[in-house]
């Protein structure tokens, strides 16, 4: 599919950001268009026909996963999980296939385009007035316009740039989320009524353990955590008139758990709550733990896992939810972790241009040993990390571009098992050129010459990875108590056997090529070099017959 390259120009400026209303564009001006034209309306159905086949398949998938779960087929739970990741891809291609197709778009000068684009977008808007993903909806048709329009046409008055349709107090019809009131029913019946309305087909093992233990790990994490002044639920409890149990009305799904989500609300109080259902070999359930600390459901969502799949009919209200227990997790990362991935990318991406503009430090080299595959820079002020692959890679590296991008897709579709950083991909990313250090200007152009473009105002990257930032094992040695190195080496070791589960051999494994995460989980980031398991032949390494081969 090749993109149209339309004449360059001064780009126009942009309309209104919220748009109240839309009437159609032959009565508000009868002269604008003419009939041999396309006509706005009809792109925009097309655009959203598109988006519609799409989160259908995508919501049929997360249907699919309960079955799933229930009957045991953990090979179809993953096969889907990995064929979901390139539903989007394959709908945005069809519409503009479609579009393509069916609307000529060629022959219009640049001031038609213009208000043919612009119109299109209003009618858009207006078609996602009761919309239950309009945000996703926004994103389907930003994708669609990048592949069809020049990127003099990336401000708001084309694409959605900021967002054109407010998501807030948006919700599915049955409520995305149930409330429960122990105070009234009390604590045992309204755990078992929880159970019952999530409908798993299969039976428990024994139901009325798992509640009598559920119970006593509450009774003790409140006693532990009120001695130490820690206790979600206080101390002494009492219960507040607002006493509920709020839990989401779709369970997650990933490998080979179910995950009920959930929040505890007393007063002021909220703790969250999640609980992992799991499925013995003779097909019975059961509760494998109960957590409530927001660290410990925080790596649940951790962008070193695999992305969920449940079924959501508003995503916004699930986003909304968990972002009420997990506040430290960006709407961004938590989009990415229901899968959907590419509304990550979006609200990822306005996030990091409002702080572009409430910020002033300049885009450096990250800090630690430079690779010969990547060249690494970050923004200071910003959590994330930009990865370039380099023209020329040097010995004794045996790779090039394609096979470095294929290593990385290899590591979105399979399982991360909380060990290998998520990246998310982006094409033609303009940043302002005043922000970046000129040592880093100089490390672009010498190594990665094809991907940049430099004019006065900006560096343009034609492709990256951005990626949460970690503190490099070596680094975080080298400032550790004996306490720290103890248990990061430990972290280390640990995470090398978690791959090796996973199927996964990291290759290259030295200490720079794993990073220290926010809860001091090791984990492993570099992946030029990354094979399966099944496919490597391991040698026994022969005894050295002196000290000096040893250490040689």
């Amino acid at each position: 599919m090749q993109r149209k390259n339309f004449p360059a120009r001064t780009p126009p400026a942009e309309t209104r950001d919220d748009i109240e209303s839309t009437q159609s564009e032959e009565s508000a001006d009868p002269k604008r268009f003419d009939r041999s034209m396309p006509q706005p309306a009809a792109i925009a159905r097309a655009i959203l026909e598109g988006f519609n086949l799409h989160y259908g398949r995508f919501r049929y998938v997360a249907q699919q996963a309960k079955a799933r779960f229930e009957s045991g087929d953990w090979h179809g739970m993953r096969e889907a999980a990995r064929d979901r990741i390139d539903f989007y891809d394959q709908r945005v291609l069809d519409a503009v296939t479609r579009i393509e197709r069916d609307f000529d778009l060629t022959c219009l000068s640049d001031l038609e385009r213009d208000s043919l684009w612009q119109a299109v977008k209003q009618q858009y808007v207006a078609a996602l007035a009761h919309h239950r993903q309009p945000e996703c909806a926004e994103t389907f048709f930003n994708t669609v316009c990048t592949k069809l329009l020049n990127r003099l046409y990336f401000n708001n008055a084309f694409i959605f740039v900021r967002p054109g349709v407010a998501t807030d107090y948006m919700d599915s019809d049955p409520p995305s989320y149930r409330s429960y009131y122990p105070a009234t029913m009390g604590l045992r019946r309204t755990l078992r009524k929880i159970v019952i309305d999530l409908g798993l087909a299969s039976p428990f093992i024994d139901i009325e353990r798992d509640i009598r233990l559920v119970i006593r790990s509450i009774c003790d994490a409140h006693r532990s955590g009120a001695s130490s002044g820690t206790s979600a639920l206080g101390r002494p409890f009492h219960v507040e008139p607002d006493c509920q149990i709020q839990i989401l009305s779709n369970l997650f799904y990933r490998n080979k758990g179910a995950y009920l989500i959930g929040r505890f609300l007393n007063g002021s109080r909220i703790m969250p709550i999640a609980v992992p259902f799991l499925r013995n070999a003779r097909g019975e359930i059961y509760v494998d733990a109960l957590l409530f600390s927001a660290d410990t459901i925080a790596t649940l969502f951790s962008f070193t896992r695999a992305y969920f799949l449940v079924d959501m009919e508003a995503p916004s209200a699930y986003v909304e939810f968990l972002r009420s227990i997990l506040p430290h997790k960006p709407a961004s990362e938590l989009y990415t972790m229901v899968g959907l991935q590419k509304q990550g990318k979006t609200m990822f991406y306005r996030d990091f241009l409002h702080h572009l503009r409430h910020s002033s430090d300049s885009f450096v080299t990250a800090p630690g040993i430079k690779g010969m595959v990547m060249t690494v820079f970050t923004l200071p002020s910003y959590p994330y990390v930009f990865k370039v692959i380099r023209d020329l890679i040097a010995y004794p590296k045996d790779t090039d571009r394609e096979q470095v991008m294929s290593k990385y897709r290899l590591v979105k579709i399979h399982d991360r098992v909380g060990r290998m950083s998520d990246t998310w991909e982006y094409s033609l990313v303009a940043l302002p050129r005043r922000r970046f250090a000129g040592e880093l200007i100089r490390e672009l152009l010498a190594y990665c010459p094809s991907v940049v473009e430099l004019d006065d105002e900006t560096v343009l990257i034609k492709h990256l990875y951005i990626e949460r930032r970690m503190t490099p094992l070596n680094i975080y040695l080298m400032h550790a108590t004996d306490a720290e190195v103890d248990r990061a080496i430990k972290e280390y070791g640990q995470a090398i056997k978690d791959l090796a589960a996973a199927n996964i051999f990291p290759g290259d494994m030295l200490f720079k090529n794993f990073g220290v995460t926010r809860l001091n989980r090791v984990v492993f980031y570099d992946y030029d070099e990354i094979e399966y398991m099944v496919d490597c032949n391991f040698r026994r390494i022969p005894e050295a017959p002196n000290e000096e081969a040893e250490l040689s």
